[in-house]
Parts: C-alpha cells; sequence; structure tokens
C-alpha cells in the first residue's frame, strides 16, 4: 500500500500517461526535413501536419474522455452489494423503524422512512407573535428538545415560547402491513399568571410527490379528519380530536380554520401557510368579547411555482390551558385495532412507554446504580432523547464538483437514514460527526446503529468517496448557506464511522458484516491513495483553503477542525498527524474485520503495525523544539491580519477597508507550532505505547492550565499559542482556537481510561487526570443544560458557558457515555 501512496500521491487527480503519435508510429519518428520546394517534401509536409493534428484531436478526445470519465464514476454508486439490502426498510421489513419522528428540522412532525413520504407536521401561532415551524437559531423560543424518546414507539418533548409550554407526545402502535397507527398529544398552557393570549395550533399532513388527500369536513368548517393513500402508507384516516381542558375537563371552546393547497415542495410549507393568514376569522366564546385573528383561506399556493403535492391543514385557535390529540389509524391495521389510541387509552399507553424507557436506560447505563442524582439521570436522559429525537431521513441528489471540471453535477438519487448534530443549525447528516453518534447510538440500539451505519456506507461512489455533507432534497438544502452546499470530490472526512464499527464489531452479524466489508474496504483504500502525504506513512488533508491573503491560517474543513492552525502557507509538503492517527485506527479496525470474516488480514495489520510504530510516529512527527507531536509543512509564525485600504477609483464611493494577512517572516519547512487538539491524537487514539516516553509531556500538556487545562475540560489550543482565540478572517470568530469540545474530550477521557487499566509508568498519573477531567467535564454540561435548557456546540473556556449551536445533542450527548464510564 505504500508504494501504491507513493505511486499514486501528489496534490492533484492522477495523471494518466498519454503517448503521443508520434512515438507509436517508427517512420513518423525517424522522419527528417526534406528540401525545400520538393514535391516529396510538401506531402511528408502536409502528411506530419495531418498526423499532428491528428495528434492534437486525439489528445484533445483523452483528455475529454478522462474528465467524462471521472465526473461519471464521480455520480456512479459503487458496484457492491447494497449494505442496506433492497426492502429492508419498509413498513413490513422493518415495522419499528417504519414511521418516526424523521424530519429533526421542525419542532414537532412524524414522517416515514420513504424516499417521498407522506409527512405530518405542527405549526403554532401566538396572536401578536410568529409563526413557528422549523428549528431556527435565533427565532426567539427559550428552549425545547425531547425529555424521553426510545427511538422506536414514543417520545415526550417540552417547548417553551415567550410564556408557552407546549408539551408534545407520540405513541406508536403496530399492527397491520404499513406500519401500524400512532397519535399525538399536544398540551398547551401559559407560565405565571394573567389573561391567556389567543392561540393557534395548526395541525397539517402533506404529499411530496406521490400520494393522495381528501378532506373530510364537520359542519363545511371543520376539518375533521383527512383520508388518505399512498404507494407504502396504503389507506389510511388522520383524525383531528375536538380539544379538552387541561386534565380532561371537558370539550374546550374553539374556532376552527382549514386550508387546502397546492404544495410546490415540502420546504414551502412554512411560506404556504404564512401567505394564507388573513386577520378576518373571529373568536367569540358564548359570554365574551369577541376577538380577531389570523386564519388560514384556501388558495391555489405559491403563485409561479408548479404543484409538487397535496397540503390539508386543519387550524384550531383557543385560549390555553387545552389538549388535542390527532390520531393517524392504518386501513390495514383496522382488523386487528381494539379502539381507538386517544384519550384514555393513550395516557395508560404514555405511562407504560414512559416507565419502560426509564426501566431500559438505567438497565443500560446504570447512573442509579452509581449513585448519579435524580436531576443528572434526567438530563442524561434528555441528552440522548434528544439525538434520538434528531434522526431523520433524507432523499435526495448531492450537488457535486470534481476537481477537473467547473461544473458542478448532481450526484445519484440517494436515501440516508442519520442522526443531525443541530436541529437548528445542522439539520442534516455529516460524516465525521455521525461516527460519534454512534458510540452513543450503538449502546441504547445496536440494531438502529447498524442501520445507520449501513445507509452511510451505501452513499459510496464507484471511486470510494462519500461526501462529508449530505445535502439530500429540497428540505434540506433550504438550510444550508449556498458556499457550503457543493461537496468537492478531493475532500476526505476523519473516518470515526470505523470508531463505531470497531464497537460494534463483536456483537454484529456476520451477514451484516460481509456486506459491510466491500464498501468499507473501498473507502477506506481511496482515503489512503486521495489523502497520501509526501512519504510513506505520511497523510494530507486535502481541500485547505486556498486564498493565502484573506485567511490568518487557511482552514481545512475536511479535518473537521476547520480553524484549528496548521502550517501557514498549504503545500504537497505537508504532514497532517491527526489523518496519520485516523488512517491507523482505520487499518486496525479492518484487519481485525478482515479476521473475523476469514478474510486475509495482512495488508490491514501489516499498515496499522506501521503506523503504530511509535519510532517511526517520532520521527515524522515528534518536534523536539516543541516537546510535542505536530503537523509539519511550509509554515511561518510570524503572520498577522492587517486592515488593508484600496486604492480609491475616480468617481466611485471609496471602497471599504479589509483585513488582510501580512507575512513578516517568509515561511519554510517546518514544523507546527500549535499545541492543542491535534498534538494530543496518538494519545486520543491510544497508539502510544504505555510506556512510552512521550507520554508525559502528553499528559503534563493536558494537566497544565497555561495550555489545556480548564475546569471544564480540555481546550482546543493551548492558551500560549499565538492562535489562540484569534479571529480568522474579519468575520470568521475562533472555532477550534481555544473552546471545549465534547467529543475530543470523550476521546480523552478514553484513553486516558486505557492507559489507567495498562500496566506502565504513567498509570497513576492518567487514573488521576481522567478523574479530574470526567468530573470537570460532566459538571459544566450538566451546568450548562440547567441554566439554558440546552447541550452546545461547544463551551468557553474562561467561564464553561456553551457557544455556537443549539440545541447540540449530536456529540454534545456522548456525556451521558462519560456519566456511565461506558467508552
Amino acid at each position: 500500500m505504500a508504494g501504491e501512496r507513493r505511486r499514486r500521491g501528489g496534490d492533484g487527480p492522477r495523471e494518466r500517461p498519454r503517448e503521443r503519435l508520434r512515438d507509436r508510429d517508427p517512420k513518423l519518428r525517424q522522419q527528417q526535413k526534406p528540401p525545400r520546394g520538393s514535391g516529396r517534401g510538401r506531402t511528408a509536409l502536409a502528411l506530419t501536419a495531418a498526423a499532428a493534428a491528428l495528434a492534437l484531436g486525439l489528445a484533445a478526445a483523452a483528455v475529454e474522455w478522462n474528465r467524462w470519465s471521472e465526473v461519471s464514476r464521480l455520480v456512479t454508486p459503487h458496484p457492491a452489494p447494497r449494505a442496506v439490502p433492497p426492502g429492508s426498510t419498509g413498513p413490513l421489513a422493518s415495522p419499528t423503524y417504519f414511521w418516526g419522528t424523521y424530519r429533526p428540522h421542525v419542532y414537532f412532525g412524524m414522517k416515514t422512512r420513504s424516499p417521498r413520504a407522506v409527512v405530518t407536521g405542527l405549526m403554532w401561532l401566538q396572536h401578536g407573535g410568529n409563526l413557528r415551524h422549523t428549528t431556527e437559531q435565533n427565532d426567539g423560543v427559550s428552549r425545547y428538545g425531547w425529555l424521553m424518546h426510545d427511538g422506536e414507539n414514543f417520545g415526550v418533548q417540552e417547548i417553551r415560547d415567550e410564556g408557552l409550554v407546549l408539551r408534545t407526545e407520540f405513541v406508536k402502535q403496530p399492527g397491520g402491513d404499513h406500519g401500524g397507527d400512532w397519535s399525538w398529544r399536544v398540551t398547551v398552557k401559559m407560565e405565571g399568571k394573567g389573561p391567556a393570549p389567543l392561540l393557534s395550533l395548526f395541525f397539517y399532513v402533506a404529499t411530496d410527490g406521490q400520494g393522495t388527500l381528501r378532506p373530510v369536513l364537520e359542519n363545511r368548517t371543520r376539518l375533521a379528519a383527512v383520508a388518505g393513500t399512498s404507494e407504502e402508507l396504503g389507506d389510511f384516516t388522520l383524525t383531528f380530536l375536538s380539544p379538552s381542558g387541561e386534565g380532561g375537563e371537558g370539550p374546550k371552546y374553539a374556532s376552527y380554520n382549514f386550508l387546502a393547497a397546492a404544495v410546490p415542495g415540502l420546504h414551502r410549507l412554512t411560506d404556504l401557510v404564512r401567505q394564507s393568514l388573513r386577520e378576518s376569522s373571529v373568536f367569540s366564546p358564548p359570554g365574551r368579547p369577541r376577538r380577531r385573528f389570523f386564519g388560514v383561506s384556501s388558495t391555489g399556493g405559491l403563485p409561479g411555482e408548479p404543484p409538487r403535492g397535496q397540503l390539508l391543514l386543519h387550524q384550531v385557535t383557543l385560549e390555553p390551558p387545552a389538549v388535542l390529540e390527532v390520531t393517524l389509524e392504518s386501513g390495514s391495521a383496522a382488523a386487528a385495532r381494539r379502539g381507538r389510541l386517544a384519550g384514555a387509552a393513550l395516557s395508560a399507553a404514555l405511562a407504560r412507554h414512559t416507565a419502560a424507557f426509564e426501566q431500559r436506560f438505567e438497565e443500560t447505563f446504570g447512573l442509579g446504580t452509581r449513585g448519579v442524582s435524580l436531576p443528572q439521570r434526567r438530563f442524561a436522559q434528555a441528552a440522548l432523547s434528544e439525538m434520538l429525537g434528531g434522526i431523520g431521513f433524507f432523499h435526495g441528489h448531492s450537488l457535486l464538483r470534481s476537481e477537473r471540471r467547473e461544473e458542478p453535477v448532481p450526484g445519484s438519487e440517494s436515501v440516508l437514514f442519520t442522526a443531525v448534530p443541530s436541529r437548528s443549525c445542522f439539520p442534516r447528516g455529516f460524516l465525521w460527526d455521525e461516527g460519534f453518534h454512534l458510540l452513543l447510538l450503538g449502546r441504547w440500539d445496536r440494531a438502529l446503529a447498524c442501520d445507520i451505519l449501513a445507509h452511510w456506507l451505501d452513499l459510496l461512489n464507484a471511486d470510494g468517496w462519500i461526501p462529508r455533507e449530505q445535502i439530500l432534497g429540497d428540505e434540506a438544502r433550504a438550510r444550508v448557506p449556498p458556499e457550503f452546499v457543493l461537496q468537492h470530490s478531493e475532500t476526505a472526512n476523519p473516518p470515526t464511522l470505523l470508531l463505531a464499527l470497531e464497537r460494534l464489531l463483536p456483537d454484529a452479524p456476520l451477514p451484516y458484516l460481509r456486506r459491510l466489508f466491500p464498501r468499507l474496504r473501498a473507502w477506506f483504500e481511496w482515503l489512503n491513495r486521495t489523502q497520501a502525504g509526501p512519504e510513506p506513512f505520511t497523510f494530507r488533508w486535502r481541500g485547505r483553503d486556498s486564498d493565502l491573503e484573506r485567511f490568518l491560517n487557511p482552514k481545512t474543513l475536511s479535518s473537521g477542525l476547520d480553524d484549528y492552525p496548521r502550517a501557514s502557507h498549504p503545500s504537497a509538503q505537508e504532514r497532517h498527524l491527526d489523518l496519520r492517527c485516523w488512517m491507523a485506527l482505520g487499518a486496525r479496525v479492518l484487519a481485525a474485520l478482515a479476521e473475523r470474516l476469514g478474510e486475509p488480514p495482512a495488508p490491514y495489520g501489516h499498515m496499522a503495525a506501521a503506523l503504530s510504530d511509535n519510532d517511526l510516529l517520532d520521527r515524522l512527527h515528534w518536534a523536539p523544539e516543541l516537546g510535542t507531536f505536530a503537523d509539519f509543512g511550509n509554515h511561518s509564525a510570524a503572520v498577522a491580519l492587517r486592515w488593508h485600504h484600496p486604492a480609491a477609483v475616480p468617481g466611485r464611493p471609496p471602497p471599504a477597508p479589509r483585513l488582510r494577512r501580512e507575512v513578516r517572516e517568509a515561511p519554510r519547512l517546518q514544523f507546527v507550532g500549535a499545541l492543542g487538539y491535534v498534538s494530543l491524537f496518538p494519545l486520543l487514539l491510544q497508539l502510544l505505547r504505555v510506556d512510552s516516553p512521550r507520554l508525559p509531556a502528553l499528559l503534563d500538556s493536558m494537566r497544565d492550565e497555561r495550555q489545556l487545562w480548564t475546569p471544564f475540560g480540555l481546550r482546543s489550543l493551548a492558551r500560549d499559542s499565538p492562535w489562540y482565540l484569534r479571529r480568522n478572517t474579519e468575520h470568521d470568530p475562533p472555532y477550534w482556537r481555544g473552546s471545549v469540545w465534547v467529543n475530543i474530550n470523550f476521546l480523552a477521557l478514553r484513553a486516558l481510561r486505557g492507559y489507567a487499566r495498562a500496566a506502565g509508568p504513567h498509570r497513576e498519573r492518567a487514573a488521576e487526570l481522567y478523574r479530574q477531567l470526567r468530573h470537570n467535564l460532566v459538571a459544566n454540561v450538566f451546568r450548562q443544560y440547567e441554566a439554558t435548557g440546552f447541550l452546545w456546540e461547544h463551551y468557553r473556556d474562561s467561564d464553561g458557558s456553551g457557544q455556537g449551536c443549539h440545541p447540540f445533542a449530536g456529540w454534545s450527548a456522548l456525556v451521558v457515555l462519560a456519566m456511565a464510564e461506558d467508552y
């Protein structure tokens, strides 16, 4: 493999040798220039010109063929058998996971695992406020999240919005051939005392390309039910029950509106409803003043946009408190149904599922047995539940770009079942996040984790590449800034799926592993081939930012660590330490997988041994002058951002000043002095021997408050680093330059516990660091959740406060495994 890397390494796509026509034809090779005026000479010249033209034509055709071939492979799925067998996700093969809250970008909604699913959802409007539907980072909703969610049959969520408290609950009930039934309960009340505002709740069902919906009206004004049919649901009925008072206190007065409209796409549902609102409806409870409110009115759809499906929406306007229920009943489950899952039956089902969830949670993580307090156990349940409630099912095409072609091309039609990092900021699949997600999901539900992992591997293209960010479908694309939509074919991501597979491997069924193996092998070989470094057993992230004037330090998005400082001047001479360690982990896992399957493990075993060789690691990445492991590249530490004032153009307004990088000392090939997470990777992935002479230096850096230690976890970049908390551009605040990140702290805890349990000279020091770091991390994440109601993307190293996106129940939910000491 090392030889293959040497042959195929380099900065860009492999060059394919092309023979020239002259080299293939000995007669042409021997031609001499004839005497001037000779007819034979003129004929020879003409033949030579024709041959040259033909050669140019063939060369151009070869270039175009290569470009076409590369683009063709880019969008062609890998030929290996699917990791997810055809038909295995349908309602008969997988009824447990057929229906779910697989719309993480909305506050409450459900859909099936179908490419063009029927979707259901909830919107609400406090009159005088804003229409709520999709989870937005800065929409003023003070807190929301799943308190309980088992990933299969039930969930309980609480939403707090400007004094309004909404509790959304659902229960699924198996039966029939189309995924069974389910019921919702939405309870609304106000915090504090005072007059209740007028509140509208909008329950809807919509189709996207297939299926039909028929309204069932009561008194020609109230949408009592929707009779529907679709390819995978068969016949079904969605019923909107009349609201009742809190605690089952009789019927509740309400006004009703309904909307029937054509849908240009599910991503336009909010716009469609907002446009249909008119302040012409009247709320007139008996003996009370009449009030006007915004009610929906039927419309043909959004002008100028062709319809793709139907929307039927039921608007209920009332004064809180109130309880509302919605039931979906499958036509094929009618024979086995004992009664509608509503009212007392729904309450009983919720109670049973709540008790089962709490018992299963304790049996899985044992926090009660460990003496963890009840508030912390409730927090841990919510962290797990928010991750389970953040699982989505996506369908569509990625937008891809080959490095040999400027024009983007749509990828093959794909589906993806995945957890998402954040319902508000990142409601889509991220490759390197998912491996961390699966560490927790695999502990709760091994079958669910295996299913998700297989879905990711089915995204592999013919070359063995998986795009790092999955933006499938209009709803997903509507939430992504345009500059991040395009996925570049040279860009990798850390293979954290192998981190999860290592934990799943001992108990995973052999037929499942056999389906995975060819795809894992192709993916790993693509990484080994395309991310090869300048020397054998070195690796380099491709796709670094190329604008050397704009960035203080060009970002490396492919590494997952974004703005973590690398060599100041990207070049083909770089050696990236973290990627080398990820490849060592990958080789180790593939060797173990091959051995379990009875396949030859030697190629991966030899590579794992070489990449874990501590002497070779020292030679390539130990920086004696820095006293730590480091990246290597063309680097200058004497860089800074300075304001640049562009020259004014006569007759035009003066251009705005811009921050531009200034290099005060020319770069040279050297180790990069940026002590932080990257420096720890040989420890984090446990590549260092337990008796390694390098371990003490890393442990010292971890515990040094001037470097990585904080009362809240390990910071990402040393406090004494010149890049610590430095902006990368005038618009880019520091990201991986000092904040505390839970995923890397989890790897640190995992590694420290491993070193503490192994016989070696540093076990006591590792054990002490482990105890302190675990306490600091868990205590701070819990404290911030109590204060804000959210898990956060990362945490400020100075005071522990949450930063970035929220809720972020992606890898930040790994705190549950840290609480359980389950690594």
